[in-house]
């Protein structure tokens, strides 16, 4: 069983501040893509809008209906995002889903402050909702590429 001390670690001050300031929140109105990404296990949704110019992102736009820790992830990759490309996001995806489910490092510089997620890795059913804005912004680039 889960002790209050281990939650109030879960859920401290910097997630809770990141949480409560996403960046970029909101819908485009022309995006090049749009993915909605919806974990299973808590029904925690990000939706994600980008456009998508000389393989970079030139806009982004996110709708997030999330727990704390699916927040305070959207909000360190809506501040990291601009002008990343689709390898960049899979690879800040890839880092961040081994540091939740193998005990790997956290990301790489721009995503470095997703570490702020580690306590988050003793807890099982946590990374899906964590990993909903890198996954959807992986997917809204690839499909803006296949339209393009």
């Amino acid at each position: 069983m889960t002790s209050d001390a281990d939650l109030i670690k879960l859920y401290s001050q910097r997630i809770l501040a990141l949480a409560a300031d996403i960046p970029r929140l909101g819908r485009l109105a022309n995006p090049t893509a749009s993915v909605r990404r919806r974990s299973p296990l808590c029904g925690s949704t990000v939706t994600v809008d980008v456009v998508v110019k000389d393989g970079r992102i030139a806009d982004f736009a996110q709708e997030v209906k999330a727990c704390a820790l699916g927040q305070a992830s959207a909000s360190v990759v809506g501040a990291a995002i601009m002008g990343r490309t689709r390898a960049e996001v899979e690879r800040a995806r890839d880092e961040l889903a081994a540091m939740l489910k193998a005990g790997g490092p956290p990301p790489a510089p721009p995503f470095d402050g997703l570490a702020v997620l580690l306590p988050a890795r003793d807890y099982r059913n946590r990374p899906a909702s964590i990993l909903l804005a890198l996954e959807a912004t992986a997917e809204a680039m690839a499909a803006s590429e296949e339209a393009a």
